[in-house]
């Protein structure tokens, strides 16, 4: 669709009879890709950026902190705030923020200005997901859903399997100013192509005949949308506790070289491909149990690399199924997010599950920081594994109860409808 096109609130949903919208969903994959990857970057050029700016590895560590930080503060009023604008329009916007935040980041002198660049980048990033994370379920029926997030999220994949491999080995090579500005100049080209073809959408859900509107703290999604955040910040902190600091563990811990980190890295991303596809073929038919599998298997695989770290092929092999089975956890956790929020709600829906991915990976990130200079490296995992494991308990329990809650009889004709 071109820039001419009308605004969204001038075109009808998609309809279940609509055709696939393959273009418009690969673009919003590409527009994830540069997103993701412009926040991690600074995971795999954590030791060359503290070396330069003369930090510890943990400052820079805190970066992430900071990054996700501000998602947290900014998503849930900026999305209140640009709640009927396009969104179309609106990823442009942010993706032109994101970009800038990036180039600031390439030319910042000291360790403060890229603080401020880090905090633009946040900014923007958190009403990006609130976006972009509802986009899909606007452009497909719901039973399309899962496929289309699926689609998507290979986006995020992509960036752990080529961004993030791709600027930690350019940033090694050429610098990581060097791998911020290439960063930058990628989001204005996917800016352009999200102007040319991603399709508008009317993200507005209408009243049916007879239905009432009710406050938002009487829609019956809202407590599996609560605990669907509680989930995912359980797991999520878990994960990047140990993930934000991996480089300097497979460095330090694991004894394998640093110009090996980037190769590893790519590993770990293109394993994560692998558990995107799977993802896609299970989260509409089993969202819950395949969710609590591939959590289980997250843990298992991050131990068995914690208890055999002197050996590089179990490192190897462990780092590998650690990816594949966290690469679908996102787009199974963002799944499971659509379907059990309400057509009204999703885009609130999605801007809170922005905030308690980005909470769980500010204090992952700032949690790791502390226990590795309270501690050292070699305790990150273990700490990992214990939070996996309430993680796990905590959808075990939930599930029953929202499975006993689904059974009771709703009041007929009330619309779940946010005011």
């Amino acid at each position: 669709m071109s820039a001419s096109a009308p605004p969204s609130s001038a075109l009808p949903s998609t309809t279940p009879t609509s055709a696939f919208p393959w273009v418009g969903l690969l673009v919003l994959a590409g527009a994830i890709f540069v997103s993701v990857t412009s926040e991690f970057l600074p995971t795999g050029l954590l030791p060359d950026m503290a070396r330069e700016l003369n930090v510890s590895e943990s400052r820079i560590g805190l970066l992430v902190t900071i990054f996700a930080g501000t998602v947290v503060l900014s998503t849930t009023p900026l999305a209140a705030l640009t709640r009927r604008y396009s969104r179309k329009y609106l990823v442009v916007a942010v993706l032109l923020v994101v970009a800038t935040g990036n180039i600031i980041a390439a030319l910042a002198p000291s360790y403060e200005v890229l603080v401020g660049a880090r905090v633009i980048g946040g900014l923007a990033h958190g009403l990006f997901w609130a976006v972009v994370g509802a986009y899909s379920a606007h452009l497909v029926p719901k039973h399309q859903i899962g496929r289309a997030v699926a689609i998507t999220s290979g986006g995020g994949t992509a960036a752990f399997v080529l961004g993030v491999p791709l600027g930690t080995a350019l940033g090694h090579a050429l610098g990581w100013r060097l791998a911020f500005t290439v960063i930058g100049v990628i989001v204005l080209v996917l800016a352009a192509l999200v102007l040319r073809f991603l399709p508008a959408v009317d993200h507005r859900v209408t009243l049916k005949t007879g239905e009432i509107p009710l406050p938002l703290h009487k829609d019956r999604s809202i407590p599996a949308v609560i605990i669907l955040c509680l989930i995912i910040v359980t797991i999520m902190l878990g994960h990047n506790l140990f993930y934000t600091y991996v480089a300097p563990w497979l460095i330090h811990v694991g004894g394998f070289p640093e110009d090996s980190i980037a190769i590893l890295l790519f590993l770990f991303g293109g394993a994560g491909a692998l558990g995107l596809v799977l993802a896609g073929l299970v989260s509409d038919r089993y969202p819950r149990a395949g969710l609590i599998l591939a959590t289980t298997l997250v843990m298992l695989s991050v131990f068995v690399l914690a208890l055999f770290s002197s050996s590089s092929v179990v490192v190897i092999v462990a780092l590998v199924v650690w990816g594949v089975a966290f690469g679908g956890l996102p787009a199974m956790l963002q799944t499971r997010m659509l379907h059990a929020a309400s057509a009204r709600l999703r885009d609130l829906a999605a801007a809170l599950f922005t905030t308690s991915f980005n909470l769980a990976i500010g204090l992952g990130a700032l949690l790791g920081g502390i226990l590795l200079d309270q501690i050292d490296l070699s305790v990150l995992p273990f700490v990992d594994v214990a939070i996996l494991c309430v993680g796990i308990v905590l959808m075990i329990l939930t599930n029953v109860w929202l499975a006993r809650r689904a059974r009771k009889p709703r009041p007929p004709r009330v619309a779940d409808y946010a005011i």
